[in-house]
């Protein structure tokens, strides 16, 4: 997401290196690469000029400090237009009524369905009871596909099978939220490949009928453009409360994110990775912002990282660390939580001054895969006593895993490495406890 706009800022803002003043010869063309680099990501024309008008408006003539150079104001300034653009501020989903109702629209394809199953997901883990609503009665197979991914997630899908009226069927589907004392309802709807009459007046009926809380229009980030043209057309009809971009860890240039508030005017609240359910973040400007011009998000990284903390693990482990009795299984479940945080590509992107390091070198989140099927090929006993590894059960080990025995033996070095590391903290000043590592440091 945002590679390629990302590399192109970054080479624009680097032009004013070496200079003493943002002055209106040093800044034009570092603002016309912006605009291009805007443009070329899809966004609509109209705002990347605006929005590159508002930089050298605000760059022109500004004076550098002695401590920040020009390339770094600059930065600044396009840190704030590009947060400005998106919003300012994140908005959160109203939540009203006895149940919340909450209402998807887009085109078919935009992701609705999945996007549909990871709201509820993550209303379920805040505590929160959902009932999710199939009211797609023409795309083969939707019903079905909400129901594998409400299973998955453990939240009930209200359906009706046979019955053509979409509307009827939501409202029956509130009524039955009701009754159960479900206090959110996600209410799935069918879409078009293209905008059109009859989909706009069935959504536009679901509304009145429904009075959701909350309307959402989902829209795939890889249509570009055609994305923020969707979103209008929409909201010319139903008005609707807010944006979901989706697939946004595809071969998305990123327009749609940087166009859709300024043109519709309405916010973007939530953006949607991948297929698994808790691949779902809040959208955060400032937090995009960042990520656009190379700066990482660690904020969204650190909590992603509680979303997945498991407490009780962590104490198990650490008393392991202690005893310096860190084993194989350990070092499973630690990569199980890893991967439950997201894709590798998207969590290094979190992190500061590591994308653009990284952004030549394809991450795959299949690079786990051989070290996972190295120690899933190992005994119960090879795991917990990992020195007991001698050719033969090595040789063994690469064979069941479809691995060399080269790469055997580069695993378990590196894990006898790391727990020599472990070894060396312990006897410097004992292992950190997990508070201990984010306390902040004492005053002196």
């Amino acid at each position: 997401m945002f590679d390629n706009l990302n590399t192109r800022l970054d080479r624009a803002l680097k032009t004013l290196k070496g200079q003493g003043r943002i002055t209106d010869i040093n800044v034009a063309q570092t603002v016309k690469e912006i605009r291009r680099a805007l443009v070329d990501a899809d966004v609509n024309f109209k705002v990347a000029k605006t929005v590159t008008d508002k930089i050298l408006e605000e760059a022109l003539g500004q004076k550098v400090l002695i401590s920040v150079k020009p390339g770094e104001l600059l930065t600044k300034i396009v840190f704030d237009e590009l947060v400005r653009l998106m919003g300012s501020e994140k908005v959160d989903v109203v939540l009203k009524g006895d149940p919340a109702v909450i209402l998807l629209s887009g085109l078919q394809g935009s992701g609705k369905t999945t996007f549909a199953s990871k709201l509820a997901n993550f209303y379920k883990r805040s505590g929160r009871q959902v009932l999710l609503v199939a009211a797609d009665v023409y795309r083969p197979a939707a019903i079905e596909q909400l129901k594998v991914m409400g299973q998955s997630v453990g939240v009930d899908v209200y359906s009706e099978e046979g019955v053509t009226d979409p509307v009827g069927i939501a409202q029956r589907g509130v009524q039955h939220a009701r009754q159960l004392g479900r206090k959110i309802v996600i209410v799935d709807t069918a879409g078009r490949l293209a905008v059109d009459e009859a989909m706009m007046d069935e959504i536009t009926r679901m509304k009145t009928a429904l009075s959701p809380s909350e309307t959402l229009f989902v829209v795939d980030s890889m249509t570009g453009q055609d994305a923020v043209n969707t979103a209008k057309a929409f909201n010319d009809r139903i008005n609707f409360d807010g944006v979901v971009l989706t697939k946004l860890d595809g071969d998305s240039r990123g327009g749609a994110a940087l166009s859709v508030r300024s043109v519709v005017e309405k916010p973007i609240k939530f953006i949607s990775t991948g297929e698994k359910p808790d691949q779902l973040d809040i959208f955060y400007p400032d937090r995009m912002a960042q990520r656009i011009l190379g700066m990482g998000d660690v904020i969204s990284l650190v909590e992603r990282a509680q979303q997945v903390y498991d407490e009780e693990e962590a104490k198990r482990i650490e008393a392991k660390i202690r005893k310096n009795q860190f084993d194989i299984n350990d070092f499973m479940s630690q990569l199980e939580q890893l991967k439950k945080m997201g894709s590798i590509k998207d969590l290094v992107g979190m992190i500061p001054g590591v994308s653009k390091m990284l952004k030549d070198i394809e991450i795959s989140d299949d690079a786990f895969k051989p070290i996972e099927a190295m120690m899933r090929s190992m005994t119960p006993f090879e795991r917990e006593n990992p020195d007991v590894m001698n050719g033969g059960r090595r040789k063994r080990i690469a064979a069941g895993s479809g691995t060399t025995v080269q790469q055997v033996n580069a695993f378990l070095t590196q894990f006898d490495e790391m727990r020599k590391m472990m070894r060396k903290m312990n006897q410097m000043q004992g292992s950190p406890s997990i508070s201990q590592k984010f306390a902040p440091a004492p005053k002196r």
